[in-house]
């Protein structure tokens, strides 16, 4: 039986690869095939759930300072540069306002320069990959939870995934709100990376959390707009999409009600979302991407 199974994924795998398949995309790093990819997650949950903190066992944590400004200085920078791509196709922010519901563009220049800016955006997952290898380095593994690790993990097999069999506009929306939150978020990290004496220009930190329950509001309601007006995206993969949201603003609301209910009886700093490794003390408090 599990034999058959596994011939019956094998099958539909090849069907689609073969329905879905676009030369100049599998012609891109990591987009030939799914081995890639998956060897990324398998060595990236290996190192930091077994081996990384096996190795830090007995060792001091890594000072890494500067490491943590050069690299969320990298974050904000391309993810400006990534959100900027939309404005530089012609017509490309009009046709995305009105014609999200439709098929994709006939227009080749336009599903070209899409399909590339996916590429973008699918491996700014990878780079991203190195928020928790920073925790594990740094010798602090209590933010390596499993919300931390299956948001990095799922959101970047899942851009893999989007851009290899659904290439369309109708994903762009989230990719390109999600940069934006981006923007801000790393920025706020890298002022915390600078250290203490930045700290009072930190004063919107609990802001950080409602910039992502946002996010995720807005990110819901297109979903459910997609579904609701019966748009060209497949079924399955919406529904799946929006219960992850469902998910994540359901743990990142919990998170922050515990948070301030305990910040009650306590002289803490605001908590913030904890999603990439450059954050302070007094900034490290939700342990999520």
């Amino acid at each position: 039986m599990m034999t058959s199974l596994m011939h019956l994924v094998v099958e539909n795998y090849n069907e689609l690869l073969e329905s879905k398949k676009d030369p100049l995309v599998d012609s891109w790093l990591f987009m030939q095939s799914p081995i890639p990819v998956i060897s990324i997650l398998v060595i990236y949950l290996y190192f930091v759930l077994k081996l990384g903190p096996n190795l830090m066992k007995n060792r001091e944590a890594y000072n890494l300072k500067y490491v943590m400004i050069v690299y969320n200085a990298y974050q904000v920078i391309f993810s400006t540069w990534l959100c900027a791509q939309a404005f530089r196709v012609k017509n490309a922010v009009p046709h995305l306002l009105n014609h999200t519901c439709k098929n994709p563009s006939p227009n080749k220049d336009f599903q070209d320069a899409l399909a590339n800016g996916a590429w973008w955006y699918f491996f700014s997952k990878i780079v991203e990959l190195l928020d928790t290898v920073f925790f594990v380095l740094r010798k602090k593994q209590s933010q390596v939870t499993f919300l931390h690790v299956y948001h990095h993990a799922c959101t970047m097999f899942f851009s893999w995934g989007y851009l290899k069999f659904l290439p369309g506009e109708q994903g762009v929306v989230i990719g390109f709100l999600n940069s934006m939150v981006h923007i801000v978020m790393y920025f706020y990290y890298f002022l915390a990376a600078l250290g203490p004496k930045y700290q009072k220009y930190l004063w919107w930190k609990k802001y950080m959390t409602w910039i992502q329950l946002t996010q995720f509001c807005i990110m819901l309601a297109y979903l459910v707009f997609v579904i609701a007006m019966d748009c060209n995206l497949p079924k399955a993969l919406t529904f799946f999409f929006v219960g992850n949201v469902v998910i994540f603003l359901y743990l990142f609301s919990d998170f922050y009600r515990k948070a301030y209910k305990k910040q009650k009886h306590t002289t803490q700093a605001d908590p913030i979302p904890s999603t990439s490794s450059g954050i302070t003390k007094a900034s490290k408090s939700l342990k999520v991407n």
